[in-house]
This record gives C-alpha cells, sequence and structure tokens, in this order.
C-alpha cells in the first residue's frame, strides 16, 4: 500500500501558497496512491475562503484523508471540507484504506499552538483501535517530540502520557504520522516509527544550518509511506 503525507500548506490566499500547493497536487496526481493524508494547517487563517480552496486543491482521483493544525478552525473546517455544520467539536475520522485502519485525530486546542488529546478524543481512539483487526497508522499535527528547534519543540503534544497508555493497550499500531516542525523527521515513539512530515509551504531551519526561520526557498516536500503489514518503510521526495 502507498500513501502520501503532506504537511502545513498554510494557505492563506497569496499566489505563493496556491502555486506551492498546486504543484504538490499535480505531482501527487501522477502517483498510484491508495490515500493521500494532510496532518494540518491546511489553512492560514482559518478562513472560509482558504477552505474553499483547499477543497478544490484536494478534488484528487484517491481518498485526500485530513485532521486540523493549530492553524486550522473548526467551524470552518467543517463546513468547507467536511459539508457538516459548524461546530467546536473536535475533528476526528477513521478511514479503512486496505487492510489498514487510518486514523486522522484533532490533537489541536483552538486558539493556541500546542497540541492536546480531548478526553472524547482519547476514548473515540481507544474504541476504534479496540475494533481494528489489521494495523493501524495514527496521524496527527503536533509531535509528541522534541524535533531539535526551539519554536516547534514549544508546542508539542503536552498529553504524551495519554498517548502512551493508549498505545500500550494496542500494539497494532504501527506508526505515528504528524506534521507541525516543517522539517522532515523520523525518530521513534514508544517502540513505532514517528515520522514528520515535511512541509508545502517553508521548511524549517535547523539551528546548525545558519540564521532564521524560515526556508522560503527550499521546494515542497511529501512522504511516501510503504506499508506492508505492520512494517511501515518512509521515502521522502521534494517537488520542483
Amino acid at each position: 500500500m502507498l500513501l502520501a503525507q503532506i504537511s502545513d500548506l498554510h494557505l492563506d490566499g497569496t499566489e505563493r501558497a496556491t502555486e506551492r500547493a498546486r504543484r504538490t497536487m499535480a505531482y501527487l496526481r501522477r502517483l498510484p496512491i491508495d490515500a493521500l493524508l494532510v496532518t494540518g494547517d491546511i489553512a492560514d487563517t482559518g478562513s472560509p475562503a482558504e477552505y474553499e480552496e483547499a477543497a478544490a486543491l484536494f478534488d484528487l482521483p484517491f481518498p485526500v484523508l485530513h485532521c486540523p493544525g493549530n492553524h486550522d478552525a473548526r467551524p470552518a473546517y467543517r463546513k468547507g471540507l467536511l459539508n457538516e455544520a459548524a461546530s467546536d467539536a473536535p475533528v476526528n475520522s477513521a478511514h479503512r484504506v486496505g487492510d489498514a485502519l487510518i486514523l486522522m485525530i484533532d490533537a489541536s486546542i483552538p486558539g493556541e499552538d500546542p497540541g492536546f488529546l480531548a478526553p472524547e478524543t482519547l476514548s473515540w481512539l481507544d474504541e476504534q483501535l479496540a475494533a481494528a483487526d489489521g494495523p493501524a497508522l495514527l496521524a496527527f499535527h503536533q509531535p509528541p517530540v522534541k524535533v531539535g528547534h526551539p519554536i516547534p519543540d514549544g508546542s508539542t503534544l503536552q498529553n504524551a502520557a495519554d498517548l502512551d497508555r493508549i498505545l500500550d493497550n494496542h500494539p497494532h499500531v504501527a506508526a505515528i504520522l504528524t506534521g507541525h516542525a516543517h522539517t522532515a523527521a523520523a525518530t521513534t515513539y514508544h517502540g513505532r516509527p514517528l515520522i514528520v512530515s515535511p512541509a508545502v509551504t517553508w521548511t524549517l531551519r535547523l539551528p546548525f544550518e545558519g540564521e532564521g526561520l524560515a526556508d522560503l526557498d527550499a521546494d515542497p516536500a511529501v512522504a511516501f509511506h510503504l506499508l506492508d503489514g505492520d512494517q511501515l518503510i518512509t521515502h521522502f521526495r521534494i517537488v520542483r
């Protein structure tokens, strides 16, 4: 199974953001992808117009699965991307792709940058995993670990201990996929692969790479996940 993952489009109505997102979608459209995962910060300010643009961009020949980030606004997100009534409730969704269960999880705190899994989200997550009969992937925005830069490291997932308890109870979770940090990164978390997706909008400049937070000249990038049973192999590609 081939899954693509992108993150942090930050659509804001500017030509720069639109061009980078369109370029990325055109690249993905040519590939035999089983599903595209978008791990948050789809919009930059959370306006309805930003989600209207996102909905048009996500008109692709394969399923597009997504979850909110800290820049997203749940009411407009629900209306613009899900055709649902506006609501401040967490936006969680479960999807079956092949033999895998993919859980797109809302770890956002409205109006704040750090992540947090709300009690209702934790209950939903536990129930979904308990009913799963194959490998599962968890996808949300803020990583539960530090990535080596003070900006994203100041807004990680705040209640990672609650996630740990979920993982203890469900060994069939094959990997955790996140965004938020604007850099491709890979580590392990609680015995599972943890993959941080590169960003579409701009790339984080790490402290050893020089001054300045954002590398605006770096091309958008994509993570490709090959899932074979419970084994995940990830490749990263830039989009020129």
